[in-house]
């Protein structure tokens, strides 16, 4: 398993302070296998590092942790004095994480010391720079209080709001493409097709501009509603909440139209310059198929500059 670090990232945005439990290490049965992780924080918790009362006591546990403010490392045994058949044993490791830590937190591999003053271990010094040099996956392990995990790579998120036609051609021209997460947004079940991608996540809204909060703000987002009032709505409350990229379908008349009620919510022509109407290519027609490849060329087009950058960088 990866570490999760824009479900991380979402959290500490939310909660300013969590704790992440990780499995670190696993000898014999265990109900979870090195990797898996929850995210606690005072009031709350998201993910499972499984067993039950071995859950309920990590829990109790990482909120004494970030009560302290200090990383640790927990040896459990998986007996009948914990509740568990298991017969194994777990390590479990418990950091805190705030916005400056995870600033810290970069490249493909995450290897860090966890306890103890020594120096880390050859074979995770040796695991971390195959992962640099040659993309190998570094397995979760744990030596000599040293934590060496694999950060998952960033899924580029994009939400689109609208499952009419449009919607639905973009959504079967994007989904196959690698590094993407899409949230499809509508108002009801009956509106979405009966075969969604995997890497889809729908997303019913009685008002679809109310989700517009759960999305991170870097996602990228597509309005096409079957609602002209809506895709207003939509914009009003992107403009509120920050994007990457947000672009609207629509005509030259519609969204002058939209500047011009955009305005009069408050919001400034650079901030609502941000939003891009029409989208796709218009050379290329106004079919739903040829407005989703113009929108997945731009995209592309997009995510090879990005790369090259972050080469360029490197």
């Amino acid at each position: 398993m990866s570490m999760d670090i824009r479900g991380l990232e979402r959290a500490v945005a939310e909660h300013g302070r969590v704790a992440r439990v990780v499995v670190a290490s696993v000898e014999g049965s265990a109900p979870r296998e090195p990797g898996a992780a929850m995210l606690v924080w005072p009031d709350g918790q998201s993910g499972t590092v499984g067993g039950g009362a071995l859950e309920l006591e990590a829990v109790d546990h990482a909120r004494n942790v970030l009560a302290e403010g200090s990383d640790s490392l927990v040896s459990r045994s998986l007996g009948p004095a914990l509740g568990q058949c298991c017969g194994g044993a777990v390590v479990l490791v418990t950091e805190i994480y705030d916005e400056s830590r995870l600033a810290n937190v970069r490249g493909n591999t995450y290897l860090r010391r966890v306890s103890g003053q020594a120096d880390p271990p050859l074979a995770l010094q040796r695991a971390a720079a195959r992962s640099r040099s040659s993309r190998e996956i570094a397995l979760t392990l744990c030596q000599s209080g040293w934590l060496i995990e694999q950060i998952a790579p960033r899924l580029r998120p994009l939400w689109i709001y609208g499952a009419g036609h449009v919607g639905r051609a973009i959504v079967e021209v994007m989904a196959p493409l690698p590094g993407i997460a899409i949230t499809w947004v509508d108002t009801g079940a009956d509106r979405f097709p009966g075969n969604i991608p995997d890497n889809v996540s729908k997303l019913l809204a009685a008002n679809p501009a109310s989700a517009v909060r759960h999305a991170p703000s870097d996602a990228e987002h597509l309005v096409l509603t079957y609602s002209h009032a809506l895709d207003l709505e939509i914009c009003h409350q992107l403009l509120g909440h920050g994007f990457r990229a947000t672009g609207l379908i629509g005509s030259a008349t519609k969204w002058a139209r939209f500047r011009s009620r955009l305005r009069s919510l408050g919001h400034t022509d650079a901030q609502i310059s941000r939003i891009r109407c029409p989208i796709g290519d218009p050379a290329l027609g106004k079919h739903p198929q040829a407005v989703a490849i113009g929108f997945a060329t731009e995209w592309l087009s997009s995510s090879s500059a990005a790369e090259t950058e972050m080469e360029a960088d490197a």
